[in-house]
């Protein structure tokens, strides 16, 4: 019994210790992938500000106002929900914290009588939301290691001419928020209609205070056409918050996976020290087992052989005794 213990003690350690090896590589990988997303992060962080800015800055002028990326409607009649996740799981509570936001986001839409568009990015979120019966309009994935400008545009463009046509009154973006690698924080923005505090917005995204004391009136002149400038500037201003995101997203789910990659290869580590334990415990139980046996043994044969002699002996005196 002991020794069938053993060996099943035995196998369970070399099953873990081949799940730590996993673990432990996965948790590295995911270390070095963390520094390259915070470089991702820090490139684009200036061409985000400074388009946040700009934008910023037209907003207040008459012109821009007309554009329809500013138009703001009484009745919210549909809306879109963007939700960035991963594409793959043994990330911690990463994909599940974004994705319950936006469920809740969803069901508060439909209270308020709103029409939703959802587009998932990641796989994650795809599989989440078919499986609860929800209708997934457009669909990325593959895109939430690496994600590029590319990316980001065509995202945006999946919402720019419904929004422009009438058919969205409102685009909301749900991602995981990268503050540190001890932190991440799931965040909703607006992204459309673009409203005056959306630079404001921007900058608390990237851990800057809000510029609100800070805003500057600015008169421009429009060369060429008003129109023009704009519907090359707010759709690449929009690119650009999404790419944020994205890149937000994925240092965020980079730093969950190692924390969780090392929580898991810390309790591999801890289970075979316990079961090595148990292990050994077994196997002097066996020994010891062995031990008693054998000595019972030794002691059933000394007692068998001495009775044997004693049986002999009187035999012996029997038969020398004379009739």
């Amino acid at each position: 019994m002991a020794g069938g213990q053993e060996r099943l003690l035995r196998g369970r350690i070399r099953s873990i210790q081949s799940i730590r090896k996993i673990t432990r590589a996965m948790e590295l990988i995911a270390a070095s992938r963390i520094v390259r997303a915070q470089n991702a992060i820090t490139a684009a962080r200036p061409y985000v500000e400074r388009l946040g800015q700009v934008v910023q800055d037209l907003a207040a002028a008459p012109d821009a106002r007309a554009h329809p990326l500013f138009r703001q409607v009484d009745q919210v009649r549909r809306a879109a929900v963007i939700v960035i996740s991963g594409d793959r799981g043994l990330a911690g509570g990463y994909n599940s914290s974004v994705l319950r936001a936006t469920e809740r986001l969803l069901r508060q839409h439909s209270a308020d009588g709103h029409g939703t568009v959802l587009i998932t990015v990641g796989r994650k979120a795809q599989s989440y939301f078919r499986f609860r019966g929800y209708q997934v309009d457009h669909h990325f994935s593959g895109i939430s290691d690496r994600p590029s400008f590319a990316d980001a545009r065509r995202i945006v463009a999946t919402v720019m001419a419904p929004f422009a046509e009438g058919d969205l009154d409102m685009v909301e973006i749900v991602f995981t928020r990268f503050k540190s690698l001890a932190s991440q924080a799931v965040t909703t923005r607006q992204l459309i209609p673009l409203a005056d505090q959306g630079a404001d917005e921007a900058g608390e995204a990237e851990g800057r205070p809000s510029a609100e004391g800070e805003r500057r009136t600015v008169d421009f002149e429009f060369e060429p056409d008003p129109a023009d400038i704009l519907d090359r500037l707010l759709p690449s201003w929009l690119e650009a918050q999404v790419l944020a995101a994205l890149l937000e997203s994925a240092a965020s789910e980079h730093a969950a996976r190692q924390r969780a990659m090392k929580a898991a290869t810390d309790n591999a580590d801890d289970l075979i020290k316990t079961l090595t334990r148990v292990m050994n415990r077994a196997r002097q139980d066996a020994i010891t087992t062995e031990i008693m046996e054998i000595v019972g043994g030794a002691e059933a044969l000394r007692s068998a052989r001495g009775t044997q002699q004693g049986v002999r002996a009187q035999m012996n005196a029997d038969t020398a005794t004379p009739s």
